[in-house]
């Protein structure tokens, strides 16, 4: 890829630099480079540096539809649209021409060093490479920085499978998982009022649609079990945040608890929130305060020890998969959806100043990664999908479905399992999040959300309310984790093209169409 234009920006101010030869440029003594195998260099001792920007000629033309990725999770707005110069498209696009069927992908490996993101409209393609330490800029230190690689490509196939392909180039790394993933999760039935009880009720159903089934299924125990400093009470209670090596009046023992969902033949897994804490914290620890909890700095060493020993002590408990969240959240202030200007970070500052918030970002989850151990699965929620991706098996790809809104589904939902299901099995494995059980949705919306993600062959995880527990639902779920653990190969929206829901699927189970 050819870029005729390099600019910088130092101290928020953005200056253009000169073409020394191709690909590569200058300005005093900084130096952008990108080498032939597409590698992108920064390199030089000046201080105070935001972000480097690339343009080059674009292969869109009115003619094409364009679709981007998301920060982290989607939030049901992902779509082939026509393209828009000012739309951010974070780590990746593909330009899907209508008039050969030809596909051009954009992007960049996974695991960079920078935040990247792109844009495109009819005649220039940019590409931001944001380097930043939180709001701070980068000090170089005289250091030769590799911000990205490269992944651009053309296929002439059908827009899914090329898009399929393009992931595959992107991504050099898959953590292998030996056994499908499916089971329950409270959160959409409970909404953090769990208790021992309830979880193990939970369990006992999920076992009892289970039964038949090739692997054993998970449990995972959502936000509510957490002891934590509850606002005004001046007594703990079951609040987000930590410390993570207590819990709640309601659960007594976690370690008991995993027990007992272990016999029950289901597989034990927990939900925490890493960066948030109610512990003392040393202040060169506490990137910032948040009421009264801390959010830990996780570019300070002993900040990211605490993170590593509540990892290791969860592990400890039993629970063999770990669903981390709000990372992205605690740290920006923000949700991804919110980020459509500059990756804006106001007054966060990291301890570690030499460093990159990407690098920071993946430190945080390799620390993660390496506290759980070989036996225990990592799930990424609100985390930053280039940034999981080879590190994390599974993924939450989207914001949260419901179990009370099904047009909260049917957004979140289908839209994140249709546009980002070509991720699967390629960077991680793609949970688009839960079936909502409730009274509260109708039991044939519910039914086909069930449909479309048991015969995808993606995550499935269902969160069963007591009182819509019918034998319709038993039947349902059984035949449900039935056809997940059969669906080797992915299925694929047939009408992604024309809608942000697609309703027509293609499985190894046949053609759906489904009214959503």
């Amino acid at each position: 890829m050819i870029f005729e234009q390099a600019d910088i920006n130092r101290d928020g101010r953005w200056i253009s630099m000169e073409r020394t030869a191709q690909n590569a440029f200058s300005m005093g003594k900084l130096e952008v480079m990108i080498d032939a195998e597409g590698r992108v260099f920064l390199s030089g001792k000046e201080q105070g540096i935001y972000a480097v920007r690339l343009r080059a000629d674009s292969a869109a033309g009115a003619d094409c539809l364009i679709l981007g990725d998301a920060w982290e999770r989607a939030y049901g707005d992902l779509k082939w649209e026509r393209p828009d110069g000012k739309k951010q498209m974070p780590w990746y696009f593909m330009a899907h021409r209508t008039t050969d069927k030809c596909n051009y992908g954009f992007g960049v490996k996974t695991l960079p060093n920078a935040m990247c993101f792109w844009q495109c409209d009819e005649s220039k393609i940019t590409l931001t490479l944001d380097v930043r330490n939180g709001s701070r800029g980068l000090e170089l230190y005289g250091c030769c920085l590799l911000l990205c690689e490269l992944v651009t490509g053309e296929w002439d196939t059908d827009a899914f499978s090329a898009m399929c392909l393009f992931c595959e180039a992107m991504c050099g790394q898959l953590r292998p998982v030996n056994a499908h993933i499916y089971g329950g999760n409270d959160w959409y039935c409970n909404y953090g009022d769990n208790s021992f009880e309830k979880i193990l009720l939970h369990t006992k159903r999920i076992a009892e649609c289970a039964k038949g089934c090739p692997v054993r299924p998970y449990m995972v125990v959502d936000d509510g079990w957490e002891l934590a400093y509850h606002p005004g009470e001046g007594e703990f209670s079951g609040y987000n945040g930590g410390p993570w090596k207590y819990c709640n009046g309601k659960f007594q023992d976690m370690r008991k608890l995993a027990e007992a969902i272990s016999a029950e033949g289901v597989i034990p897994g927990i939900w925490m929130r890493p960066l948030e804490t109610v512990e003392y914290v040393p202040s060169e620890c506490v990137l910032k305060k948040n009421g009264v909890t801390a959010i830990l700095d996780p570019s300070h060493p002993k900040a990211l020890e605490m993170i590593k020993e509540d990892i290791r002590t969860l592990a400890s408990w039993g629970y063999k998969l770990i669903k981390h969240d709000f990372s992205t959240f605690d740290l920006w202030g923000k949700w991804g959806f919110e980020v459509t200007d500059e990756l804006q970070l106001e007054g966060m500052e990291f301890y570690d100043s030499r460093k990159t918030t990407a690098q920071i970002i993946k430190e945080l989850y390799l620390a993660i990664r390496e506290a759980a151990g070989d036996n225990v699965l990592i799930m990424g929620c609100n985390t930053f999908s280039h940034l999981s991706a080879g590190i994390f098996e599974v993924q939450r790809t989207g914001d949260d479905t419901s179990g009370r809104d099904w047009s909260r589904t049917k957004k979140m939902g289908v839209n994140t399992l249709a546009f980002r299901l070509p991720q699967h099995k390629r960077f991680y494995l793609a949970d688009a999040d839960c079936v909502g059980i409730t009274n509260e949705i109708p039991w044939e919306k519910n039914r086909q959300w069930l449909d479309v993600l048991a015969k995808s062959g993606t995550p499935l995880f269902v969160s069963i309310a007591e009182d819509a527990y019918s034998e319709e639902v038993k039947k349902g779920v059984s035949d449900a984790f039935r056809k997940s653990c059969q669906a080797a190969e992915a299925s694929r929206p047939l009408d992604w093209l024309e809608t942000d829901s697609p309703a027509r699927w293609e499985s190894v189970f046949g053609r759906d169409c489904y009214q959503w």
